[in-house]
């Protein structure tokens, strides 16, 4: 079997790559060793960043469905309820972002939605492949299966989660640190004598005892237990073993878990990939970083590990760009996880807030070197720049830069004839961008950015983007 992009992992970071591929006409195909898609809530925190993403992928609105904003924390002691304290910083919905808080949803239906959108783009997933080997050569890449069967790709992207098989089959190590010793317990259960306004948390009551969190699932009738445990323990994941837990640390009586949706444990930990990429492979998601779940940064930085590659690699499949271009996605992507590391790991120490930095708005690539600022007093928004939304000639900005074009924005300046696969927005004013012309990339940051138009067609050429 050929095909132009092997992605291996049926996660929501391969998902959104199958997608941002599929729409913009690259075959593709999404090879996931299990039998179907992840059945666990585990990553249910959607930043403000990514619901942008979701935005222009087409999946924002079944997104918002599926979920809800997060309740305020309850903390009991003794059967009592003590105070309510808020979980996040509160931020307000602006003109220029128009989604401040993160945004529930369990990890198993966000990941449906994005299957749903891939098969809709006609985009396809084969269940039950594991990919155990890779052999390059200067066309392409052979993937081996377990039964076999070989796989030809032009690249392949490792979207296989912390433990990557393709990582290890490429040799490229990861630099990490244990952020807690202790080990955690994360379950999906029912519970009655619960109400779902609060996420319950209940503080360790003694010498010897830890935390426990119980948080209702927006969307569902489900709550997610994540229970804290001396270093040492072997964590019991059966359904009686998580009514002792919950019993004990809790008001509640063992009957009242009256059923066990799915279970797992782990141990906090952060590492890097030492590299992104080793020739025609690539790392994304998890299988580049690993995050502790603590301020929800894991699934949100590996969604838009994918959204900055999707396009590169269409522009080279597709556009005749350069493949120097794919060498950009470790330069720009590597220090946003590095950066997102400390965070999470910030978070779950207990030093940081979950707050501004943790929604990820202000996450750019201004060092990159596809990013030009040519003008002589650039304003608030600057080229590397996430581009805001906004109106701007009768037209909302999130509305023009949705889909897998690029889009110029001008703002008190004429713009002649540009690429018809560009699209243009004109206005007189504009408060978020200040005048000037900003070329805003598919993936919604600005490239380029000046007080005329002189140099963007030599810029977009550059990614194979030119005019008829």
């Amino acid at each position: 079997m050929q095909t132009d992009v092997l992605i291996v992992g049926a996660g929501p970071t391969g998902l959104t790559l199958g997608i941002d591929l599929a729409r913009r006409g690259v075959d593709a195909l999404v090879v996931e060793r299990a039998g179907g898609l992840f059945p666990g809530s585990r990553g249910k925190g959607i930043q403000p960043r990514t619901m942008e993403v979701f935005d222009d992928l087409g999946v924002l609105d079944a997104i918002r469905a599926a979920g809800g904003g997060y309740p305020a924390g309850m903390v009991w002691q003794d059967g009592e309820r003590l105070h309510e304290h808020r979980i996040f910083d509160p931020a307000q919905a602006t003109e220029d972002s128009p989604y401040a808080e993160p945004w529930m949803v369990p990890q198993w239906r966000t990941q449906e939605i994005l299957f749903a959108r891939l098969a809709e783009l006609g985009g396809k997933v084969a269940f039950g492949r594991e990919v155990v080997g890779l052999t390059q050569d200067e066309d392409g890449v052979t993937a081996r299966c377990t039964a076999g069967e070989s796989l030809r790709a032009r690249y392949v992207v490792a979207a296989d989660g912390g433990r990557s098989a393709v990582r290890r089959a490429v040799g490229i190590a990861m630099t990490g640190e244990t952020v807690d010793p202790s080990p955690m317990l994360v379950a999906d259960v029912r519970i009655t004598g619960l109400d779902r306004d609060n996420w319950h948390i209940f503080p360790p009551r003694g010498e010897g005892d830890d935390f426990l969190a119980v948080c209702p699932l927006a969307g569902t009738e489900d709550f997610q237990v994540v229970a804290r445990f001396p270093e040492g323990t072997s964590v019991d994941l059966s359904l009686e073993g998580i009514r002792k837990v919950v019993a004990a640390r809790s008001h509640l009586a063992p009957e009242d878990v009256t059923e066990l949706r799915w279970a797992s444990d782990f141990r906090p930990r952060a590492a890097l990939a030492d590299r992104f990429r080793d020739g025609r492979v690539f790392l994304a998601g998890d299988a580049a970083h690993v995050h502790s779940p603590a301020g929800g940064q894991g699934l949100n930085t590996s969604v838009q590990d994918a959204y900055n590659l999707g396009w590169k690699l269409a522009a080279v499949l597709r556009d005749g760009a350069g493949e120097a271009l794919l060498g950009t996605y470790e330069e720009e992507r590597r220090p946003v996880a590095a950066d997102m590391l400390g965070l999470s790991t910030g978070v779950h120490r207990g030093e940081v807030r979950r707050g501004e930095a943790t929604r990820q708005l202000g996450l750019g690539y201004r060092e990159s070197s596809l990013t030009a600022e040519t003008r002589e007093a650039p304003g608030a928004v600057r080229a590397g720049d996430r581009a805001p939304d906004g109106m701007l000639g009768g037209v909302r900005l999130f509305d023009a830069f949705r889909g897998p074009h690029w889009t110029v924005v001008a703002v008190g300046v004429e713009v002649a004839e540009v690429p018809g696969a560009v699209r243009v927005v004109r206005g007189r004013a504009q408060e978020s961008y200040g005048s000037g012309v900003f070329l805003v990339r598919p993936d919604g940051y600005v490239g380029w950015a000046g007080d005329q138009a002189a140099g963007l067609s030599d810029y977009l050429g550059r990614f194979g983007v030119r005019r008829p």
